[in-house]
């Protein structure tokens, strides 16, 4: 019997309806699946956080890894280990967040052969220096210098993107060129190069993308000036000291238990400082840290907004004019390995204001008052005035040219200029007067060539820094230039080339540059020292030994 039109239309519609239901009741509990997963308390996912990463791993020593973007850590005390945050955690079979062992990097299996490499970690934040890197080593007086014992430390640094696929020796060969191939074989039979933490037995090994190498070396620190460290102010919120000249403010390059965190930890027991400004390691005077952390960001915050004013004295070559001199050249910075600048219309603005304060028939005493910050600001506006600052190793070096630099005139190639000063003070056998930035390598291979050296990367203390096992003489805390105490020099280490030679000790006069931080003062304190000897009116150079 066959149904009529409309009773065929009508079944059409039901099955259709059907069908709908059918599809909506299907996407429903779909939807319903979903919403039970989302909101599972085993899935609920926490709030996304970023763990920051705080500039100084250990003070003066920057890491690769890290990110300036928390306020500066304490300079000193220990603040934890410094261990790194996976440290104490299993190796290469750890295991993972799912329960799977991994079995090499990024949970790959390891092909024969392969070396397993693990992951970078970055440092936990607020690593300072503690007992143990003072007890590193002490220091010995001679000759009105402050000393320190030769010692045993750990260089550290991550694999470079440069270097990965080439062999240690090639890396040795093209950029650590400070020690000979065959000390570097010698190391390495001794187990004194280390690769993720193994000893390696042969240079042939491949670097690979995150290869974390250790070289362990018999570290020499260049001498500075024996004068005591004073301390000014001690309130518990700030600390004031009257920094001599010679001494670096943190472990830099070759120096770091002759620095002023160092000295202040190891004979004065002072610790978790927090840096306001800086001096150049050959300025004396007014040195400024914070004890607290609330202290450090209002004094950051006076010299963002430009209230913390700066009073420098400095002794210049010639007759400097009376009255008030303005100097408003930009600056700019030529070379960060010796932290060389000169004018130039690309350079930072800068604002300097002179006043000469005495004229002795050959050198002039002039009161300084840098109102920006930029690196060597008074040295270089000095310099391009005319009237550079006697015994100034850089800006008063004749490798500017004929006008050293008066003006702007220089006439060499940056290249040139940078060359020039290292064979100036290579002839003078006076390198260590440059403040190369990197480790001794730098100055090592600039004293074998007479040209700058093109690659000085070495494994940097300001990249990662170590703990060691301390040298058999032991800091005392005591301050042996008031005491008269001696130590012995630490131990000869007959792979160390540097206990091979005999360097003359520098002079006072070399470890003294004219200039001099005389006042820092904020809208509520000020703090000076006392005027140096050769800011005396009367003073002649040959009153200093």
């Amino acid at each position: 019997m066959t149904s009529s039109p409309c009773a065929q239309t009508r079944a059409m519609h039901v099955r259709s309806s059907a069908r709908s239901f059918l599809l909506f009741l299907e996407s429903q509990s779909r939807f319903r699946r979903h919403v039970v997963r989302l909101f599972s308390p085993a899935k609920i996912r926490k709030p996304l956080t970023r763990r920051l990463i705080h500039p100084w791993s250990q003070q003066g020593d920057l890491t690769m890894e890290e990110q300036d973007t928390t306020p500066e850590a304490p300079s000193g005390g220990d603040t934890n280990t410094g261990k790194r945050k996976h440290d104490d955690e299993p190796g290469p079979q750890e295991t993972g967040g799912r329960g799977k062992k991994r079995r090499g990097a990024g949970g790959k299996k390891l092909r024969p052969g392969e070396r397993y490499v693990p992951p970078p970690q970055k440092r936990n934040p607020g690593v300072s220096f503690s007992q143990e890197h003072f007890d590193e080593t002490c220091y010995f007086f001679e000759g009105g210098l402050r000393k320190v014992c030769p010692y045993y430390f750990d260089f550290k640094t991550y694999c470079k993107g440069r270097w990965i696929g080439k062999s240690l020796l090639e890396v040795f060969k093209s950029e650590f060129r400070a020690e000979s191939i065959e000390y570097y074989e010698k190391a390495t039979k001794e187990g004194r190069i280390r690769l993720n933490e193994s000893p390696v037995d042969d240079l042939s090994v491949v670097l690979r993308n995150n290869d974390h190498m250790r070289n362990t070396v018999h570290r020499h620190e260049p001498p500075v000036i024996g004068t005591p460290l004073k301390i000014l102010v001690d309130d518990g919120e700030v600390l004031v000291v009257d920094k001599p000249a010679s001494i670096p403010v943190h472990p830099c390059g070759r120096f770091r238990h002759n620095t002023v965190i160092f000295i202040l930890g190891k004979e004065h027991g002072v610790s978790k400082l927090h840096t306001v400004h800086r001096l150049d390691r050959l300025t004396s005077g007014v040195l400024l840290f914070a004890r607290t952390l609330e202290m450090s960001k209002k004094l950051d915050q006076l010299v963002r907004d430009r209230q913390l004013e700066k009073e420098y004295v400095c002794r210049v070559e010639g007759e400097f004019p009376e009255g008030e001199l303005i100097c408003e050249e930009p600056i700019l910075v030529v070379s960060f390995k010796i932290g060389l600048c000169r004018v130039d219309p690309k350079g930072k603005e800068c604002r300097t204001v002179f006043q000469r304060l005495s004229f002795n028939g050959k050198t002039s005493v002039v009161r300084c008052l840098p109102l920006t910050g930029r690196t060597h600001q008074i040295r270089v506006h000095l310099q391009y005035l005319g009237f550079p600052i006697l015994n100034d190793p850089i800006y008063g070096s004749h490798a500017w040219g004929p006008h050293r630099g008066k003006g702007g005139l220089v006439g060499k190639s940056d290249e040139e200029l940078l060359q020039a000063l290292v064979e100036e003070h290579r002839s003078q056998e006076s390198l260590h007067l440059l403040d190369f930035m990197d480790d001794s390598s730098a100055v090592k291979e600039a004293e074998k060539t007479n040209t700058f050296p093109a690659q000085t990367e070495d494994f940097s203390e300001k990249e990662n820094s170590s703990q060691v096992p301390p040298e058999e003489h032991q800091s005392t805390g005591s301050t042996g230039a008031e005491s008269g105490q001696k130590s012995p020099p630490g131990s000869r280490d007959h792979l160390c080339s540097e206990c091979k030679l005999v360097r003359p000790d520098p002079t006072e006069k070399e470890l003294i540059m004219y200039l001099h931080a005389l006042r820092y003062k904020g809208p509520d304190f000020e703090y000076s020292t006392q005027l140096p000897n050769w800011a005396e009116a009367d003073w002649e150079e040959t009153d200093l030994s």
